[in-house]
């Protein structure tokens, strides 16, 4: 059976009929019965929990209440004028996005000579340097400082001092980063559009709105140890920045593992007061290769697999 053919077969047994204009029981009725069922879904897993394979119901029971479920989805969705077939296609889209696998990496700028290329595989150094009371950080690829020194930027000592690696994860994953494309010199000068809407001041300022606030956002959890998920609103209003920018067809899910990637080597240079990173563009990863001293043979082996 179509969802369609279920939602106008179920829509005829509606006993209180009307949409949001019509009277308050048209749909605070099919909303209680959804809480109501889903209650009764639990108290049959609460009775399977209780006497095991003694509560021989249990899936009739489920596919009864699961069934409930669903024509007060179908009620609602009537009443809303929602078709139920493309609200199950919607949904089946998100999830996919959030959680499906990810596509070919998205290199922006593949068709660019190479000094307007971010370098496909990039080594990148950290290096915390301690003056006074202030520890800044310095960035350094290929053996050429990149930026200037930064620290926190804050009364306390949170870390944001490393927060240049999330440009880097950004990069890695989404092919996607206009701070390090600033930094590193690699703009897209031969089109002087792409030049000035995709790698020039806003976008890079939305960057960097970008890792505050997802920064913000880990403060609160934990800095995302032992994390594998991001609150859904979280992403939501990061692609809503970047939606007018090349980025803005990557997936919510390469922005999840861009975001908790990053954040996982962010906390090992934190431990460890610096190190080797190692961001590839074409493996769409971001791995920290360890402190200075013990970087130079992993990274020695990485090359020669």
């Amino acid at each position: 059976m179509k969802l369609s053919d279920y939602q106008a077969e179920a829509l005829k047994t509606d006993k209180t009929p009307g949409g949001p204009r019509g009277t308050e029981a048209a749909i605070l009725i099919p909303l209680l019965g959804l809480a109501g069922e889903a209650g009764g879904l639990l108290s049959e897993y609460k009775k399977r929990l209780r006497d095991g394979p003694g509560h021989v119901q249990f899936v009739d029971r489920v596919s009864e209440e699961l069934g409930d479920i669903l024509w007060y989805v179908a009620n609602l969705a009537s009443k809303y004028d929602l078709d139920l077939e493309r609200v199950a296609a919607q949904n089946l889209a998100k999830v996919a996005a959030l959680h499906g696998v990810l596509p070919e990496p998205s290199l922006y700028d593949h068709s660019y000579q190479e000094d307007e290329r971010l370098p496909r595989q990039l080594m990148v150094g950290f290096t915390e340097v301690c003056e006074g009371s202030r520890t800044q950080v310095r960035m350094e690829i290929n053996g050429r400082l990149i930026g200037a020194a930064l620290t926190d930027n804050a009364y306390d000592d949170d870390g944001y001092r490393f927060h240049d690696v999330f440009h880097l994860s950004y990069a890695a994953i989404l092919g996607w980063s206009p701070v390090l494309r600033g930094l590193m010199k690699l703009k897209r000068r031969s089109t002087p559009l792409i030049d000035e809407v995709e790698d020039g001041g806003r976008a890079a300022v939305i960057e960097e709105g970008i890792s505050a606030l997802v920064f913000d956002y880990a403060r609160r959890h934990n800095f995302l140890a032992g994390v594998d998920g991001i609150d859904q609103s979280l992403l939501n209003m990061v692609q809503g920045m970047s939606k007018h920018l090349e980025v803005s067809g990557e997936p919510a899910s390469a922005w999840r593992r861009a975001i908790i990637d990053g954040f996982n080597v962010w906390r090992q240079l934190i431990s460890n007061g610096g190190g080797i990173v190692l961001a590839d563009l074409d493996e769409r990863s971001v791995r920290y290769l360890g402190p200075p001293e013990n970087a130079t043979t992993t990274a020695a082996a990485l090359k020669s697999e």
